[in-house]
């Protein structure tokens, strides 16, 4: 335990005061009780304060909420919510205990300003508390009972970042109680917390298990404890602060005494050192105990840490704001990072990348997904299967070409999974673009009918489940001009914003799209009650972006798809070049994204979005191909591994036939190479020589 007196804490005051001002300016006078919050939560360490103090007023100003008007009718009723309070008991340290309930988060309902100005005003109430300043908080993130709806994973890195590197108060614990499988396995928020080497202060817990790091009497009720939450009361001592009335806070915190049991304290009761000298507890808890050598390590890393946090929060406000360049679209800005890596190789945590941050395709998630079980029911979820890249690379090396096509002849052996008993009908045949390419009949795309006339909803396109996203894509086939009604119908009716085009409409003489939308700017075509407006086209060398607007006749409701054609893949091929094939997918990804934003609170879906239409000419050879690279990139983002062989399967199950050629099931193995070498994933070149040698089939 350290004891300062007022005199020495005045020299520190004073420190730190200087060091916040600019040069040339006198020096202003910084609140007694901000300094000590600060210095306390750097253990004295005047330089490390200060970066604090600039990092939590960094954070502030970006996120917007550098003032709190506690008198804010939005922040009341944020607040009011329950989501997130302060206990009244403590640990077995005396370290205060914040509780984030999140079943009662509705991300649409509150933006993340809202939400980190009512977790920062609770805060910066409960550090009123010397007792709190001198041991720290535990933080519980509470998932019991929450749905897939109530998580928003960008505020989370936010709440944690903050905590961690940006707030003055010493992050104890992080206590994770009943995570649901579904957030383990997409979200995997502890990867931030390993990386920097905070293991040891982040637990995953079940209720019985609550107890090993908080007793039982200081645990809420509806955790298996025995405390009462008082949400109001505590509201009333937070309102006395910001009104700075200077309450009992001792009033409202329940200490221990002797023998660890809670009781009561006031103001009275606390050391009388308190009136005059700072008394800091230098981590002397059972719990934290360090050796000398341990000790210094974590303080010299302390602040590499926070430095490394605030560097991921940067970069990823970066990532998730680039543009396009004027030729492509940078995806290397949106690729995977640490969990390949980690995959990859059994380096210690030590080996890491610090300025590394979870990449997009995960937009802002302003809305919840549709159902309790949207994870559940996508056919593309973690398991024990899957490649690492040096897995799939001996894969490739050892089956050379050849032998990939014996891998997919198989596959192609089996037979559909499914009847196609709808696209069979008389009254359907004339719909479909070739005969021998139909829906099955449980996962196609059902239009809502016209005039009662039953035979109106069909159209020759399947659901195929994402990455853990059900009903990620449509797959259909290229419209014919008798069905450009029926296609721009069912992009309505899903609420699409994204098509993909991976065909032109014209391919060695054949028609093998009809043109269903208008190719020149500021140029409209009607088709059926659609007026399909064209209101301007990006022309990229490998892909053309078109904003359309469609306008619905019968509501009078207009909205904007983007139009996104890939122009460098040959019918029954593989594209000119994997890396302009990545560039027009990562494209498309930033477009959805960008759309999905704007539809905001409209859109009640998955927070990835609606459905991406993916169409080529038949629906399954190009667009099974665009379908398996992206899902597998979004593996290999997520776990670091790939499954090239299984996603093949499980998309034929849903869109029969599903990668027509050979060629194409090869081009996903290579792709996935060539990303991985782009991205710097792989520490040596892959030497492919001898991958054609063999082949002898049918290239």
């Amino acid at each position: 335990m350290i004891v300062l007196r007022e005199e020495d804490f005045h020299k520190l005051v004073e420190e730190f005061t200087r060091c916040l001002t600019p040069q040339g300016q006198v020096a202003s006078a910084i609140e007694w009780k901000t300094a000590v919050k600060f210095l306390m939560a750097r253990k004295f360490d005047v330089r490390r304060a200060v970066d604090l103090y600039r990092m939590h007023e960094s954070i502030r100003t970006r996120e917007g909420f550098h003032l709190i008007n506690a008198s804010d009718e939005d922040l009341r009723k944020e607040l009011d919510t329950g989501k997130l309070t302060v206990l009244p008991s403590r640990d077995l340290n005396g370290a205060a205990i914040a509780l984030f309930t999140a079943r009662q988060h509705f991300p649409p309902l509150s933006t993340h300003q809202l939400v980190l100005k009512g977790l920062v005003y609770q805060l910066d109430a409960a550090l009123e508390s010397v007792e709190t300043q001198r041991n720290g908080l535990v933080f519980i993130y509470d998932m019991t009972d929450s749905k897939y709806s109530n998580f928003d994973y960008e505020l989370s890195i936010k709440i944690l970042t903050m905590l961690k590197g940006g707030y003055p108060a010493r992050l104890k614990k992080v206590l994770i109680v009943t995570a649901p499988l579904w957030f383990k396995a997409p979200f995997k928020i502890l990867r931030l917390f390993v990386r920097e080497k905070l293991r040891d202060r982040v637990f995953t817990v079940n209720k019985s298990q609550l107890p090993n790091h908080i007793p039982r009497d200081s645990i809420p009720e509806h955790l298996g404890g025995g405390l009462k939450i008082n949400h109001k009361a505590w509201l009333q001592v937070c309102l006395l602060v910001a009104a700075n009335q200077n309450p009992d806070m001792d009033s409202y915190f329940i200490s221990r005494g002797l023998h660890g049991s809670l009781r009561q304290t006031s103001m009275s009761s606390v050391s009388s050192d308190t009136d005059n000298n700072v008394v800091f507890s230098d981590f002397e808890s059972e719990g934290s105990r360090e050796t000398v050598s341990e000790k210094h390590n974590h303080e010299e890393r302390e602040k590499e840490m926070h430095d490394a946090l605030f560097l991921n929060s940067d970069t990823e406000k970066e990532v998730a704001v680039e543009k396009e360049d004027s030729q492509h679209f940078n995806y290397k800005r949106s690729g995977l990072t640490e969990a390949s890596r980690k995959r990859s190789s059994d380096s210690s945590p030590s080996d890491s990348y610090p300025g590394d941050v979870p990449p997009p395709p995960l937009p802002r998630k302003k809305r919840p997904p549709s159902g309790p079980n949207i994870l559940e029911d996508s056919i593309h979820l973690p398991d024990s299967g899957g490649m690492t890249l040096e897995e799939l690379i001996n894969h490739i090396k050892t089956l050379r070409k050849s032998g990939l096509f014996q891998e997919y002849a198989k596959i192609k052996m089996e037979a559909p999974a499914g009847t196609f008993n709808t696209s069979k009908a008389k009254h359907n045949l004339a719909k479909n673009r070739y005969t021998d390419v139909l829906c099955f009949d449980h996962s196609r795309v059902i239009l809502p009918t016209t005039d009662d006339d039953p035979s109106t909803d069909y159209i020759n396109a399947n659901f195929v489940d994402g990455y853990k996203q059900k009903n990620a894509y449509i797959s259909t086939q290229g419209p014919l001009p008798k069905t450009s009604g029926d296609f721009w119908r069912m992009v309505w009716d899903q609420q699409t914003r994204v098509v993909v085009m991976t065909t032109k409409a014209v391919e060695r003489g054949r028609m093998k799209c009809g043109q269903y939308w208008p190719n020149e700017e500021e140029t409209d075509d009607q088709y059926s009650e659609f007026l399909v407006c064209n209101r301007a086209i990006e022309q990229y060398r490998d892909y053309t972006v078109t904003s359309l607007i469609l306008h619905n006749t019968k509501t009078e409701e207009s909205r904007e798809v983007i139009h996104i054609q890939f122009t460098g893949w040959p019918d029954y091929g593989i594209p000119h070049s994997a890396s302009a094939f990545l560039d027009f997918l990562f494209s498309v990804r930033k477009y959805q994204s960008e759309c999905t934003k704007v539809m905001g609170s409209a859109w009640k879906g998955h927070p990835m979005g609606p459905p991406i239409v993916v169409h080529c000419s038949a629906g399954i050879g190009r667009t099974g191909t665009f379908i398996t690279m992206d899902i597998n990139l979004h593996r290999l983002h997520d776990e670091g591994v790939v499954d090239i062989h299984g996603t093949v399967c499980r998309i034929r199950s849903q869109r029969a036939f599903s990668i027509q050629m050979p060629d194409q099931y090869v081009f996903c193995h290579l792709a996935i190479i060539e990303y991985a070498q782009a991205e710097g994933l792989l520490l040596n070149e892959v030497d492919l020589a001898g991958f054609e040698s063999d082949s002898d089939s049918e290239g």
